[in-house]
């Protein structure tokens, strides 16, 4: 039996490396068959609340078969801590920020989006507009490592925790 997994990707307004980053996710783990892996993404700041994820980074993830259309912008709240297993930071500031956030009782998790990756192990995802053109591609690029990256590891802790 496969144990659910909640994971909740975070940036600051959840306009583009956090919705990006949930989009692939979840659509990978379909790739995978999984129904067990749930995702969401939210941000640190209420600017975006409700809006859809920027056009560039739209635009960027359906080059590569990622639909965000559906996903609309929301701040991370106290809860959060509670119903999610993981909660995985684009970069050490808002890793900083969700520690003294997280209330003493919540269970989650705080990691770094790519503390799975074996290619960027412990990379910060950059914001996308100081990329220039190319920023919102580059930020994906990261995702996908990162986002592949923390499958595996799930299924290796999962087939670890089956097995033992």
């Amino acid at each position: 039996m496969t144990t659910p997994i909640r994971l909740l990707c975070v940036c600051t307004g959840n306009i583009c490396r956090s919705p990006t980053a949930e989009g692939v996710l979840r659509h990978l783990a379909q790739q995978r068959g999984w129904t067990w892996v749930t995702v969401d993404s939210a941000g640190t700041h209420d600017y975006h609340v409700g809006e859809p994820p920027d056009p560039r980074t739209l635009r960027a993830a359906r080059a590569r078969g990622y639909d965000l259309s559906t996903l609309r912008a929301r701040q991370i709240c106290r809860d959060d801590f509670r119903r999610f297993d993981w909660i995985l930071a684009m970069d050490r500031g808002h890793l900083a920020l969700l520690e003294r956030m997280r209330p003493l009782e919540a269970h989650a998790q705080l990691a770094l989006f790519m503390a799975q990756s074996r290619a960027f192990p412990n990379y910060e995802v950059p914001d996308p507009y100081y990329g220039g053109r190319e920023g919102f591609e580059q930020v994906l690029d990261l995702i996908e490592d990162g986002a592949m990256a923390w499958l595996d590891w799930l299924e290796e802790t999962n087939r670890a925790t089956q097995s033992g």
